[in-house]
């Protein structure tokens, strides 16, 4: 929960965070439970980024140790680890390595409805999960039209979805044309590949 608060802090209070809880959160990631190793992981990727939003060239403490824990947890293959939880631990832990060593924002799309966001920062991932973890089910239904979470995420108003699919509608008549034109383009590259097995032949 701290991690979110600090997502939306002062950045005095950024650089307090990051001089005393930055050099404790790598001992989280030594823990048997590979959910807490992947939060340590990510408020860690957070820091990092907060504290290059001040100083483009923050390296903290220790960073090649960091970054050389961060890369065994990136590929580690041990037995005793469940395979789903090996998979997601790879997959989270590239990211945060990414995030840590080469200053690399996240790249993720939550498509819903017509419309998407893009979490292209650290920031913006906890935020969102941190609504879709309090909302559940019912997170898509708020970011079409909670005018609050609309703004957190630069949404602009809400969008009338029917009239916006009334709008973008192609007509039967247009998707017959282009289907139409499809199917010579298709059958144009075909025949050229019969001729040339032909000629080969």
């Amino acid at each position: 929960a701290w991690t979110l608060l600090l997502s939306i802090a002062p950045p005095s209070k950024v650089q307090e965070f990051v001089k005393t809880h930055l050099p404790k959160l790598p001992q989280l990631l030594q823990s048997d439970d590979v959910n807490m190793r992947i939060a340590a992981g990510e408020a860690i990727a957070l820091l990092y980024e907060l504290a290059r939003d001040e100083d483009e060239d923050f390296l903290g403490h220790d960073i090649d140790s960091l970054c050389s824990r961060l890369k065994q947890l990136a590929t580690e293959s041990v037995k005793y680890i469940a395979k789903n939880d090996k998979r997601k631990q790879r997959s989270s832990f590239r990211d945060i390595l990414r995030g840590v060593e080469e200053a690399e924002a996240p790249n993720e799309t939550v498509r819903f409805s017509v419309e998407a966001i893009y979490l292209d920062s650290w920031v913006k991932k906890r935020q969102y999960e941190a609504f879709k973890d309090s909302l559940g089910a019912g997170v898509n239904q708020h970011l079409q039209e909670n005018e609050l979470l609309r703004d957190i995420f630069s949404l602009g108003a809400p969008i009338d979805v029917a009239a916006y699919n009334k709008q973008n509608k192609i007509s039967r008549f247009e998707r017959h044309l282009y289907n139409s034109a499809a199917f010579k383009a298709r059958t144009k590259v075909r025949s050229k590949q019969r001729d040339k097995r032909t000629v080969t032949a």
